[in-house]
């Protein structure tokens, strides 16, 4: 049997190389190498023990070695000892979910399982080093072309904004006119997780774009595509309809320069909303979502648009039975459009918006007001309804309706406006803009507002010039009279009202026009006499509201004149002491 020799000591023998990595101990007397008491000790344990046993580095040896290095933005994480990462217990951000961006390895479980607890402390930090959640937290707020440049300053900093991408939700981009599909897919590909996209496009819009977005965003649940002026959006119907059909996830859809469909069937179990504008003379439009709430069609005002507004009404009623909100402009829109719409029976509408239908009369508004009671919002502007069909929606809707729009209703006169506002208790918000008009400033309003598509409807009948309008309503927020060129005198008793708009009003006369509206923040006065605003100015700005002062005024013995008192010297308040009114904040009046 073999024996191992003596230490000086005389008991204990030297330990394997493998159990000699324990590291040494601060404050003790043992040998690093074998672990035997130093005194009087002199170690035999070999050199390639000892170079196998030596302790490693501490945490703050690595820290000081790291603050030596000429780094001055940031270090890769890498090279910071091993901690676990705080991130998960900071609220979300904007769009960006709550990750490890670190890029630190792993906590190792310590010897009872459980693993190791953060540490917060200053002895983490770097001196003259950005910590990796200060670099998160700053670059997350960035937009995505700084982002883009950030990503060029190192590879720690390239590292985090790959993170970021990765984590982002929703994205807003502009694309530039001169821009390929290529940018939009190399911005795309960075952004795995994204779920809403706004594209802002000053290019061409076709099926590829379509392909890349559908490619690079598999879960994605609300696109918006805008166009501008210059550009075109060449997607076809079918194009677009398989885009929805392999989007299960897909909840809004909204685009814009939709006139070269052709034909269009969206079949899809998830679509909510739906926004399409400039459509034209589509030949079938069919939509099977039975969770749609929300519905918008912008048709063009063209005269040789060919789509089946009644047929496509009477497939929304037979596939859409979930609608809450409907708006459809068109100037094809008919009283037979409006009984398909009845006929559907859709109980759960509460906000009906017909714009530029002239086939639309008072009969339309009775099949209206029979079908759908518990409307809250209703928009028949630039339809041929009067007077009386006013009364009818105020007989149906008192207790709902909120919302009504009127604009471009040549057959209403100032007392169907003042009998709406008596009869509707609950009304916030009211357009009435270009219904009190005089004829012969009609196309010269029609001009300014871009309306020259807009044609005199069949049923319009001379208009008595030089109307008088007087509203009372003690909920009334917003009211719209522009283009309103009849009017000559308005009397306005409205404590709610906030926004006021007289634009083009030409013959309102200033000294005919009272507005005791004390909440009055914006008026619109583009269009109006120079004496006009000036009225509106003395008015909006003079009215006083009686306030409690914050400095206290005390009449003097003789009750010649009046003297400020401090709240140190006036402890309680005496008979004469009282508050005068102070001048409200000023009301913006808007000319330009």
């Amino acid at each position: 049997m073999r024996h191992h020799p003596a230490t000086p000591c005389g008991t204990a023998a030297p330990i394997a190389s493998s159990e000699v990595k324990r590291g040494k101990k601060r404050g003790g007397y043992n040998c690093g190498r074998c672990g035997l008491p130093k005194k009087g000790h002199v170690c035999d344990v070999s050199s390639t023990a000892a170079t196998a046993s030596t302790p490693t580095a501490s945490c703050s040896d690595i820290s000081a070695a790291v603050a030596d290095r000429p780094t001055p933005y940031f270090v890769p994480t890498s090279r910071l000892p091993p901690r676990q990462s705080c991130f998960s217990r900071l609220p979300r951000a904007l769009s960006f979910d709550d990750i490890d961006i670190g890029g630190q390895p792993e906590i190792e479980e310590d010897a009872e399982g459980g693993s190791a607890s953060p540490d917060l402390g200053l002895e983490d930090v770097v001196p003259g080093v950005l910590p990796a959640n200060c670099l998160w937290e700053v670059l997350r707020r960035l937009p995505p072309a700084s982002l883009l440049t950030a990503a060029g300053v190192c590879k720690g900093w390239r590292d985090c904004t790959k993170r970021l991408w990765r984590a982002a939700e929703e994205l807003r981009l502009r694309v530039p006119a001169k821009s390929r599909v290529g940018f939009i897919g190399s911005v795309l590909q960075k952004c795995s997780a994204i779920v809403r996209l706004s594209l802002r496009t000053e290019s061409d819009v076709d099926a590829t774009m379509l392909a890349c977005i559908a490619f690079s965003c598999p879960n994605l649940e609300s696109m918006e595509i805008s166009t501008s002026d210059a550009s075109i959006n060449r997607i076809t119907g079918d194009e677009l309809g398989r885009f929805v059909a392999d989007k299960r996830c897909l909840s809004s859809l909204k685009m814009e320069g939709c006139s070269n469909l052709g034909a269009l069937v969206l079949s899809s179990t998830s679509l909510s909303t739906i926004w399409l504008s400039d459509l034209h003379s589509l030949s079938k439009m069919v939509f099977n979502c039975p969770h749609l709430r929300e519905i918008s069609l912008d048709f063009c005002c063209q005269e040789n648009d060919s789509t089946d507004l009644i047929t496509m009404v009477d497939y929304l009623g037979r596939y859409c039975q979930r609608l809450q909100n409907i708006h459809i402009a068109s100037t094809k829109l008919s009283h037979d459009a409006v009984l398909a719409l009845t006929a559907a029976n859709l109980r759960a509408l509460r906000m009906l918006s017909l714009v530029m239908g002239s086939g639309i009369t008072d009969a339309s508004v009775a099949a209206i007001t029979s079908s759908y009671s518990k409307l809250e919002l209703l928009d028949l502007s630039g339809s041929s309804i009067s007077d009386s069909g006013i009364g009818m929606i105020c007989n149906e809707f008192p207790h709902t309706l909120s919302n009504l729009l009127l604009a471009l209703c040549r057959n209403v006169t100032s007392s169907g406006i003042q009998f709406a506002t008596a009869q509707l208790p609950l009304l916030e918000l009211m357009d009435c803009g270009m219904t009190i008009c005089d004829l012969d400033s009609d196309s010269l309003c029609l001009d300014e507002r871009g309306g020259s598509d807009l044609q005199r409807t069949p049923n319009s009948k001379l208009q008595l010039i030089y109307q008088k309008l007087i509203i009372k309503h003690s909920r009334l927020k917003k009211l719209s009279l522009w283009g309103c060129s009849g009017l000559d005198a308005l009397d306005l008793n409205c404590p709610q009202l906030n926004d006021l708009n007289l634009n083009s009003c030409r013959n309102l006369n200033p000294e005919r026009l009272l507005l005791q509206c004390p909440s009055l923040v914006t008026v619109h006065a583009s269009g109006c006499q120079d004496a006009l605003v000036g009225a509106i100015e003395s008015q909006v700005n003079n009215n006083c509201v009686p306030i409690d002062n914050h400095s206290l005024s005390k009449r003097m013995a003789h009750g010649s004149k009046r003297v400020r008192v401090p709240h140190l010297l006036s402890q309680q308040p005496s008979d004469d002491v009282k508050t005068h009114e102070v001048c409200k904040r000023r009301c913006t009046v808007v000319v330009e």
